[in-house]
């Protein structure tokens, strides 16, 4: 079958766009999580154009092969892995920045476009596109799309769906639908735009998104605030957010996290700290606002409130935290990374709960933080040529994604579920949410074909 699927995908793209040697096509098997199985693609196409892309899944749906649409495969949840015999429908080729425009507010792109690439564009027009994932220089507006993406900046300007407005998508029979708009308001039917994001490609194929632009804010400006215990630092997260404040930034490294970072690049930072944080503001007088935020962590605790004099300062300092997953994968050369998000009331709750796992399965756990919305990724490190030390990773994993749901948050605040969290959606959920996630999924996709084996 592979050979007649083959064959009948090259009458519609062209021959450089179908790889089907296996060396080529294992290179696209999986994203970059751990613990997650991957089967050998059939084929890997590389569309260019709308009508490719639904030549593609026409095809599929003749022949009834399953699809498993890829960005630059960044993901932490396995959920661009390919099936076994699978097409893999890579978008990265599809890559142009269609329109930028200044009185709308808007960029429409394909999907392909990296991150900083269109960040880049947009700037020179003094606009502002803020969902700034740490993988942002590789990662795609599809592949963020598909899993909803936030970022460092998130607790000011928020994650990937409050900035898409509209979408065209390939459905899994080939038809291609839009959805949402491009105007500033608009409540015109189901909110069908919101239902793609987030969907990790298992309801449709986006090939096109019209997403809304911000003014380029001022350059910001970033405070380093020590504390002698996490429960310090987050009193503080409290105490900032329940003042009013709206720091552009709001960011927590544990004493883990803070040696990990000055063994991998000497970097100076204080390592007899409990927690690190980090505030910033891109506001007209940001001085001032520092100031006021670093008196609450002082009132706190803080034993050293340090404020950035200038921007390369600030710079220097989000490097630190920038740096953090890779510096904690460096520790034992594995990582597993967590992606719970609590009520900023639970953080501390939360850091020292994960602490507890760490010592419970003798592991090294690092924690790094969007502390100002909650969203906490602690990375398990571990070998993965050590049979037992992988088994307790994957354990403590787990109890860490429990903890998050009896604090009352969620298992994954920005990474999505893939198929390493399929067991734990189906928990937070409950079984009447899966049954009309079900639903949804086969009323788009009725031969279950897009995307197989992740979510459910």
């Amino acid at each position: 079958m592979s050979r007649t699927l083959i064959e009948l995908l090259q009458e519609g793209l062209p021959a450089e766009a179908v790889l089907a040697d296996p060396d080529v096509t294992s290179a696209y098997a999986h994203d970059m999580a751990s613990f997650c199985d991957a089967g050998a693609p059939a084929v890997v196409v590389l569309p260019r154009t709308v009508e490719q892309v639904q030549h593609v899944m026409r095809t599929a749906t003749e022949l009834r092969v399953p699809v498993v649409p890829q960005g630059a495969r960044t993901g932490l949840s396995g959920a661009a892995n390919a099936s076994e015999g699978c097409v893999v429908l890579s978008l990265v080729k599809m890559d142009r920045i269609l329109e930028i425009s200044p009185v709308d507010r808007i960029a429409v792109v394909e999907p392909g476009v990296v991150n900083a690439t269109l960040s880049r564009a947009v700037g020179e027009h003094g606009l502002y596109y803020p969902p700034d994932p740490s993988s942002w220089e590789m990662c795609t507006i599809g592949g963020n799309i598909g899993t909803a993406a936030g970022g460092l900046c998130c607790v000011k300007y928020g994650v990937t769906a409050e900035y898409v407005l509209g979408l065209d998508v390939v459905l899994a029979d080939g038809r291609l639908m839009s959805t949402g708009r491009r105007t500033a308001k608009g409540v015109a039917g189901y909110d069908l735009t919101r239902l793609f994001v987030g969907s990790e490609g298992s309801l449709g194929i986006v090939v096109r998104a019209v997403l809304a632009l911000k003014p380029e804010p001022p350059r910001q400006l970033v405070l380093a605030a020590e504390f002698p215990s996490t429960q310090a630092a987050c009193d503080a997260v409290c105490t900032i957010m329940e003042g009013g404040h709206v720091p552009s930034l709001l960011e927590l490294m544990d004493r883990t996290t803070v040696k990990a970072v000055n063994d991998l690049a000497h970097m100076g930072l204080p390592e007899t700290t409990e927690a690190l944080l980090l505030a910033a503001f891109d506001t007209a007088d940001p001085v001032s606002d520092l100031a006021a935020v670093g008196a609450l962590c002082e009132a706190a605790g803080a034993s050293q409130v340090v404020p950035a004099e200038d921007a390369a300062e600030s710079e220097l300092l989000l490097q630190a935290r920038r740096l953090s997953l890779s510096a904690l994968e460096a520790v034992k050369g594995s990582t597993m990374i967590d992606d719970v998000c609590v009520p900023r009331s639970r953080l501390a709750d939360m850091l020292d709960g994960v602490e507890r796992i760490a010592e419970k399965y003798g592991l090294t756990i690092g924690v790094c933080a969007h502390a100002g919305d909650g969203n906490t990724h602690p990375t398990v490190c571990f070998d993965a040529a050590d049979p037992d030390e992988s088994r307790r990773a994957r354990e403590s994993f787990d109890e860490i994604m429990a903890l998050g749901l009896e604090l009352g948050g969620t298992i994954t605040g920005e990474h999505g579920v893939g198929i390493l969290k399929k067991e734990w959606l189906a928990r937070e959920l409950g079984p009447v949410g899966v049954e009309m996630q079900r639903a949804i999924k086969a009323a788009f996709d009725p031969h279950a074909l897009l995307n197989p084996g992740k979510l459910f």
